[in-house]
């Protein structure tokens, strides 16, 4: 087996990496005081191609691979994890719509949405349904015209930011079967959104509930055949979890690059405390779990990117390893940081407050233990 980027994959990870530390890193305390991020950014990251990054290449996007996207990731990361997961999400829903939306649809979106000009949210949560899926609410009714929504979804991230919305919706009552995906776009009449959310971590997002009361729209933003919304959506999701592991990575590697410059710089004792050997056996510990998550996580892109049959417990298994390896490895960066990492002024303790939802979203780490529970059971 051959662990080595290509020179094609380090390309693109040292152009991530450029970017983010240009032009998303400097700002990134002043966008979480904010609580938005400006929305000029998002063209700006489109001009590399990371609008559509496994969108086709015949639908216009960049077609790179899942291994591909999660270079992206990790690097935009090491500038600021709320950020590059919100770019995770839009990709999550270019996706959905490249491979299910109509022609006529994807004619009508597709150029703006990988330019960024539009910009998407993921809308599946709803106040009553987290784990358990399939059992949203919010229905969808057949009119005249084409569909009629109503019902609420929570904890959106963009939910009254962004230009449209990928949407499960429930068109019959026969479970899982009876979810379908819609677009739904911003300025719709009915679409309402809830206060800002005041959130632990990931404050650069706009996080709200997104509201439907009788809001109309046409039957041509139906994405892909009703009935089939939740195996869309469930699709999406296991590129999803390697997208936000990847930004745990990429976090937890800046938290343990800043650790190494302070450790040895801080004196205490006489000599700074990187001479100390329980310190140092404390660094080596944080390398060793952090290589590993590396390992594993772009393992598991290429189970997904060559099909392979375990690709969804592979999945599963990154997306719970590498997100709490993130967050000991932040919180432990933080302890070596004494005093100092506590203070805003250094960056650590916002690592370590956005990087503790990685082990919520994207299907819990829970859920994530269920996956892969099921797969031994049913193969042994």
């Amino acid at each position: 087996m051959d662990f080595a980027l290509s020179d094609e994959q380090t390309a693109i990870f040292d152009m991530a990496y450029a970017f983010g530390q240009e032009h998303i890193a400097p700002n990134a305390q002043k966008w979480e005081k904010n609580e938005s991020i400006p929305k000029e950014l998002w063209p700006q990251i489109a001009e590399l191609g990371f609008g559509g990054l496994y969108v086709s290449e015949d639908a216009g996007g960049s077609g790179l691979s899942r291994l591909d996207a999660t270079l992206v990731f990790e690097a935009l990361s090491m500038a600021c994890p709320s950020v590059a997961a919100f770019l995770s999400i839009h990709n999550m829903c270019a996706k959905m719509l490249d491979n299910f939306a109509s022609e006529e649809l994807k004619a009508r979106i597709m150029p703006d949405v990988l330019s960024m000009s539009t910009v998407l949210s993921y809308c599946l949560t709803e106040p009553g349904s987290g784990s358990d899926a399939a059992a949203l609410k919010t229905k969808c009714e057949r009119t005249n015209e084409g569909y009629r929504l109503n019902g609420t979804k929570a904890f959106i991230s963009g939910g009254g930011y962004s230009d449209a919305y990928v949407t499960m919706v429930r068109t019959s009552d026969d479970g899982a079967a009876g979810v379908s995906t819609v677009y739904v776009e911003d300025g719709t009449k009915g679409l309402s959104f809830g206060g800002l959310e005041d959130k632990m971590g990931w404050r650069s997002q706009p996080t709200a509930q997104v509201q439907f009361d009788n809001c109309d729209i046409p039957a041509g933003n139906l994405v892909g055949e009703e009935g089939k919304g939740f195996k869309y959506a469930m699709m999406g999701l296991d590129g999803g979890r390697l997208n936000i592991s990847a930004c745990s990575l990429g976090a937890a590697q800046t938290a343990l690059n800043a650790t190494l410059q302070y450790m040895g710089e801080r004196q205490a004792f006489g000599k700074p405390i990187d001479q100390f050997q329980g310190l140092q056996f404390r660094l080596a510990d944080m390398e060793i779990e952090l290589q590993a998550a590396r390992t594993f996580l772009r393992h598991a892109a290429w189970k997904l990117d060559t099909g392979a049959p375990d690709a969804t417990k592979f999945c599963a298994m990154a997306k719970k390893f590498v997100t709490e390896a993130g967050s000991k490895i932040v919180d432990q960066c933080l302890q070596l940081h004494g005093g100092y990492g506590y203070l805003a002024d250094y960056g650590i303790e916002k690592l370590v407050r956005d990087l503790r939802v990685h082990q919520i979203l994207e299907g819990t780490n829970e859920i994530m233990r269920v996956i892969v529970a099921r797969d031994m059971l049913k193969n042994r």
